[in-house]
């Protein structure tokens, strides 16, 4: 970092996602987040913020963890204090200051915690990944215990309640807050203008439409990370109950007084979304910020991807992921260059031409011969 000390307003949540909504260059974030994942470190750097105080280990070494890597990357200060009693002794917006690695109130030290340096979690993630296949036997042992009850998925379907948005032979964007989803719906931007889908947003992923100038069709999910201004959008809620019958989304909509629809699924979220474009006649579902490997299912502690993989089973012909897509696209020269070189190719001959009497006596010669 840059600086020595830093002083600036306390900015304190246990949810990441929600305080990065509200953070800038001028707070101290203060956060509990065991394994910081890489989607709330790319929307900590985006925030501005400058330093980022943990009371949990940001890296526990269970899984290769690339998010307080690609913070510290970013220029972020990253302190880890575990047990730090931050957020029973600060005040939100209070002015609090940093030096080295400690937190201080007018001078009284708060605590002291480690900065988290680029070179050792570098070391620590390489670490890591030589030990994944710890990690991959726990993952593939938990898919498979409880694969036998969510299978139903595949064979019996899900009960959807009926919505006035049209599925049948229609295109369905499903738009999860993912690793890079960002970037890849403004990579899909043209897809969308032309087939005009469905648009479904999981969670976070409603917001991020927004952003983009998109108005969500239907939102899915817990209901935790979305906006109130997106809830109020005029989007269809389907809230997601959990096997054990609790919802937390619902109290949610309730006190935002907006109608909603609910519907008990074992798994995550972004299943029930597949599912209901799948079940409702979708003709295509492009995903975007979905998760795909082993990482993204252990940066959101999950033990196991049974739902995941019976839902992708099931969809699976008709799933096409935006990742891809946008990989493919960026790869490939856009119109423009492919027009510039050829004019000046084009620029070259006719110079060439020009400047050369013997290929001018050529070209009256052929003229003559195929209009004379």
């Amino acid at each position: 970092m840059p600086f020595v000390e830093f002083t600036g307003s306390a900015r304190l949540s246990r949810r990441t996602k929600q305080l990065t909504r509200r953070l800038g260059a001028s707070d101290i974030a203060i956060i509990d987040h065991a394994d910081l994942d890489r989607v709330s470190a790319e929307e900590l750097l985006e925030s501005g913020v400058q330093v980022v105080f943990n009371v949990a280990a940001s890296q526990t070494g269970r899984f290769p963890n690339p998010g307080p890597l690609l913070l510290v990357r970013g220029g972020v200060r990253l302190i880890d204090a575990p047990g730090a009693p931050l957020f029973d002794e600060v005040d939100d917006g209070e002015l609090l200051t940093v030096r080295g690695a400690s937190l201080f109130r007018n001078g009284t030290c708060l605590t002291t915690g480690s900065v988290l340096g680029e070179r050792d979690l570098s070391r620590a993630l390489d670490d890591q990944r030589g030990r994944v296949t710890e990690a991959l036997e726990s993952f593939a042992e938990n898919t498979m215990r409880y694969i036998r009850d969510e299978g139903r998925l595949l064979a019996e379907g899900v009960d959807f309640p009926a919505l006035e948005t049209r599925f049948r032979d229609r295109h369905a964007l499903v738009v999860a807050r993912g690793p890079g989803h960002k970037r890849d719906l403004r990579m899909v931007r043209p897809y969308v203008r032309d087939f005009r889908p469905v648009l479904i947003g999981v969670d976070g992923g409603a917001d991020a439409l927004r952003e983009e100038g998109l108005k969500p069709d239907v939102i899915v999910g817990d209901m935790d990370s979305v906006t109130e201004a997106t809830l109020r959008s005029g989007a269809e809620l389907v809230v997601h109950a959990y096997a054990d019958g609790t919802a937390p989304g619902a109290e949610r909509c309730e006190e935002a007084g907006v109608p909603y629809q609910l519907v008990q699924v074992p798994g995550i979220s972004e299943d029930i979304a597949f599912l209901l474009a799948y079940e409702k006649g979708a003709e295509l579902i492009v995903a975007v910020g979905t998760h795909l490997n082993l990482v993204e299912f252990l940066e959101r502690n999950r033990a196991g991807m049974a739902s995941t993989f019976v839902t992708r089973l099931k969809v699976g012909e008709i799933l096409v992921d935006a990742k891809g897509v946008s990989r493919l696209v960026r790869d490939r020269p856009g119109l423009w260059p492919v027009a510039l070189l050829g004019f000046a190719a084009l620029a070259a001959i006719v110079v060439a031409i020009a400047l050369s009497p013997a290929l001018r006596h050529v070209i009256e010669l052929l003229t003559q011969k195929l209009f004379g």
